[in-house]
Protein backbone atom coordinates (compact mmCIF):
# COMPACT_ATOMS: atom_id res chain seq x y z
CA UNK A 1 0.00 0.00 0.00
CA UNK A 2 1.48 3.85 -0.80
CA UNK A 3 0.58 6.69 1.22
CA UNK A 4 -0.45 9.71 -0.63
CA UNK A 5 -0.65 13.29 0.27
CA UNK A 6 -1.98 16.58 -1.19
CA UNK A 7 0.26 19.94 -2.18
CA UNK A 8 -0.76 23.08 -2.16
CA UNK A 9 -2.61 23.90 -5.66
CA UNK A 10 -3.19 20.38 -6.58
CA UNK A 11 -6.27 21.10 -7.28
CA UNK A 12 -8.92 24.00 -7.81
CA UNK A 13 -11.76 22.92 -5.13
CA UNK A 14 -10.63 19.99 -2.57
CA UNK A 15 -13.59 18.33 -3.90
CA UNK A 16 -12.99 18.63 -6.92
CA UNK A 17 -12.58 14.64 -7.93
CA UNK A 18 -13.61 11.49 -5.38
CA UNK A 19 -11.30 10.45 -2.96
CA UNK A 20 -9.43 10.91 0.26
CA UNK A 21 -7.49 13.41 0.42
CA UNK A 22 -4.62 14.12 3.28
CA UNK A 23 -3.07 17.15 3.85
CA UNK A 24 0.11 17.12 6.16
CA UNK A 25 0.42 20.09 8.67
CA UNK A 26 2.77 22.49 7.02
CA UNK A 27 2.51 21.36 3.69
CA UNK A 28 0.70 25.16 2.77
CA UNK A 29 2.46 27.92 2.02
CA UNK A 30 0.88 30.62 4.26
CA UNK A 31 0.92 34.32 2.62
CA UNK A 32 2.30 37.15 5.21
CA UNK A 33 -0.84 39.14 6.90
CA UNK A 34 1.44 41.69 7.19
CA UNK A 35 1.86 42.61 3.51
CA UNK A 36 -1.50 41.44 2.28
CA UNK A 37 -2.98 44.31 4.89
CA UNK A 38 0.31 46.45 3.97
CA UNK A 39 0.68 47.02 8.06
CA UNK A 40 4.43 46.33 8.67
CA UNK A 41 4.03 45.50 11.73
CA UNK A 42 1.54 42.81 11.69
CA UNK A 43 2.77 39.13 12.55
CA UNK A 44 0.94 36.42 11.14
CA UNK A 45 -0.26 34.25 8.24
CA UNK A 46 -3.37 33.19 6.68
CA UNK A 47 -4.16 30.76 3.46
CA UNK A 48 -7.38 29.57 1.83
CA UNK A 49 -8.23 26.34 0.72
CA UNK A 50 -11.28 26.38 -1.61
CA UNK A 51 -13.42 23.03 -0.89
CA UNK A 52 -16.22 23.67 -3.17
CA UNK A 53 -18.19 26.12 -5.08
CA UNK A 54 -21.39 24.46 -3.86
CA UNK A 55 -23.93 26.08 -1.21
CA UNK A 56 -25.17 23.59 1.26
CA UNK A 57 -25.35 23.19 5.11
CA UNK A 58 -22.85 22.50 7.31
CA UNK A 59 -22.71 20.03 10.54
CA UNK A 60 -19.36 20.04 12.67
CA UNK A 61 -18.84 17.07 14.93
CA UNK A 62 -15.90 15.36 16.91
CA UNK A 63 -14.74 11.99 16.28
CA UNK A 64 -12.57 9.55 18.42
CA UNK A 65 -11.42 6.35 17.70
CA UNK A 66 -9.45 3.60 20.05
CA UNK A 67 -7.63 0.40 18.26
CA UNK A 68 -9.84 -2.27 17.59
CA UNK A 69 -11.06 -3.15 13.93
CA UNK A 70 -10.82 -1.68 10.39
CA UNK A 71 -14.93 -0.63 9.42
CA UNK A 72 -15.94 1.20 5.87
CA UNK A 73 -18.16 4.15 5.86
CA UNK A 74 -19.40 5.47 2.70
CA UNK A 75 -19.11 9.40 2.20
CA UNK A 76 -21.91 10.84 -0.29
CA UNK A 77 -20.95 14.26 0.95
CA UNK A 78 -17.69 16.52 1.72
CA UNK A 79 -16.38 15.96 5.06
CA UNK A 80 -13.26 17.61 6.37
CA UNK A 81 -11.54 15.83 9.63
CA UNK A 82 -8.91 18.03 11.11
CA UNK A 83 -7.17 15.53 13.42
CA UNK A 84 -6.17 17.07 17.27
CA UNK A 85 -4.74 13.98 18.70
CA UNK A 86 -3.21 11.05 17.81
CA UNK A 87 -3.68 10.11 14.61
CA UNK A 88 -6.17 8.67 12.34
CA UNK A 89 -5.38 6.05 9.50
CA UNK A 90 -7.77 5.44 6.56
CA UNK A 91 -7.43 3.51 3.17
CA UNK A 92 -9.21 3.70 0.22
CA UNK A 93 -10.85 0.79 -1.81
CA UNK A 94 -8.12 0.53 -3.60
CA UNK A 95 -5.47 -0.24 -0.86
CA UNK A 96 -4.43 3.85 -0.57
CA UNK A 97 -3.05 4.43 2.98
CA UNK A 98 -3.67 7.78 4.65
CA UNK A 99 -1.73 8.48 8.21
CA UNK A 100 -2.92 11.77 9.56
CA UNK A 101 -1.26 13.15 12.58
CA UNK A 102 -1.95 15.62 14.82
CA UNK A 103 -2.27 19.15 12.67
CA UNK A 104 -3.21 17.10 9.69
CA UNK A 105 -6.31 17.09 7.60
CA UNK A 106 -8.16 14.62 5.83
CA UNK A 107 -10.74 14.85 3.36
CA UNK A 108 -13.31 12.71 2.12
CA UNK A 109 -14.86 13.84 -1.08
CA UNK A 110 -18.38 12.51 -2.19
CA UNK A 111 -19.10 8.91 -3.76
CA UNK A 112 -16.13 7.82 -1.82
CA UNK A 113 -15.91 4.50 0.32
CA UNK A 114 -13.67 4.96 3.57
CA UNK A 115 -12.26 2.33 5.81
CA UNK A 116 -11.35 3.13 9.05
CA UNK A 117 -8.34 1.30 10.25
CA UNK A 118 -8.00 -1.03 13.38
CA UNK A 119 -4.59 0.80 13.89
CA UNK A 120 -6.20 4.49 14.76
CA UNK A 121 -5.84 5.52 17.88
CA UNK A 122 -7.04 9.18 17.62
CA UNK A 123 -9.27 12.10 17.53
CA UNK A 124 -10.46 14.67 14.94
CA UNK A 125 -13.05 17.44 14.56
CA UNK A 126 -15.17 17.08 11.52
CA UNK A 127 -16.67 19.17 9.12
CA UNK A 128 -19.35 18.22 6.50
CA UNK A 129 -21.89 19.79 4.65
CA UNK A 130 -25.15 17.65 4.90
CA UNK A 131 -26.97 17.45 7.88
CA UNK A 132 -26.46 16.66 11.39
CA UNK A 133 -27.32 12.73 11.66
CA UNK A 134 -29.99 12.09 14.11
CA UNK A 135 -28.56 9.46 15.73
CA UNK A 136 -25.59 11.24 16.13
CA UNK A 137 -26.74 13.92 18.09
Amino acid sequence: MSEKTLTQNELKFLDEKPGIKLIKAGSYILNELSELRGTPDLKGQIIDAPVTDKKEVLTMGYFALQPSVDYSAEFNFIEIKVVTKGKMVVRDVEGNKYVAEVGDVLIFSPKTTVIFDGESDGEAVYFKNVAANPSYL
